[in-house]
């Protein structure tokens, strides 16, 4: 039914973008795994819709082409993209058609290093909560941050203040923030930041963030 799928192609979609604009380059075919996790057998759940929505995050963002179910796996191929499905099945009762859906990206490199999971590709991974889609993965880290509106990720020294100091330079350019999650390997180790904004910050915003000391590393993702 269109209308229980109809969030999780909202995720499909936003996932891809996401995905996209963490590479950071790449050579020849790009191999794109999508894993659905679900309680549903494979004969209950057809992932065409699923896999046209994370196409179409890849690819409209960075041309100007349009994709549907129709052309998705042409332009996919044009566009140089491997499009691997695989379902991943969870043990209890089928109430919803899809647990989670993670994207992964082989072969190419990324902007944000936190996104690299151990096996060396791009992954990010979310699921639907209050019927809204949520990223719950970045690389090895696990966040929980909606996705509306858009995104900026910190890779950073798991201290004390640095919520703070990102806050308070988002708040005097009037980005208003509306979620934000910290995922850590450990305590004072070092930790990934997920900040949902409501507006694009300025690049001046985007660079005092970049120097507060403990901020190894961080990105801005349009979604």
């Amino acid at each position: 039914v269109l209308s229980e799928i109809a969030p999780f192609l909202t995720l499909a979609e936003k996932l891809g973008k996401m995905a996209v604009q963490l590479m950071g380059g790449g050579s020849g075919t790009i191999s794109v795994k999508v894993v659905y996790a679900s309680t549903r057998s494979p004969d209950d759940l057809d992932t065409r819709l699923l896999r046209t929505m994370v196409i179409k995050g890849l690819i409209e963002p960075v041309t100007n082409l349009s994709v549907n179910l129709v052309n998705a796996d042409y332009v996919a191929e044009q566009r140089g993209l491997d499009i691997i499905e695989e379902q991943v099945m969870l043990e209890g009762s089928p109430e919803k058609p899809l647990e989670s859906i993670q994207v992964q990206i082989a072969n190419v490199e990324s902007k944000f290093a936190s996104a690299i999971s151990e096996a060396g590709e791009i992954r990010v991974e979310g699921k639907i909560r209050y019927k809204a889609p949520h990223l719950t993965t970045v690389g090895i880290f696990k966040v929980d941050v909606s996705l509306e509106g858009s995104l900026i990720l910190c890779r950073q020294v798991d201290q004390p203040g640095i919520i703070g100091q990102v806050g308070s330079i988002l708040g005097e350019n009037n980005v208003n923030v509306n979620f934000l999650t910290v995922g850590r390997i450990a305590p004072t180790k070092q930790a990934v930041m997920a900040i949902g904004v409501d507006e694009e910050p300025t690049r001046e915003a985007l660079k005092k963030i970049g120097e507060i000391t403990a901020i190894e590393e961080f990105v801005f993702l349009k979604l």
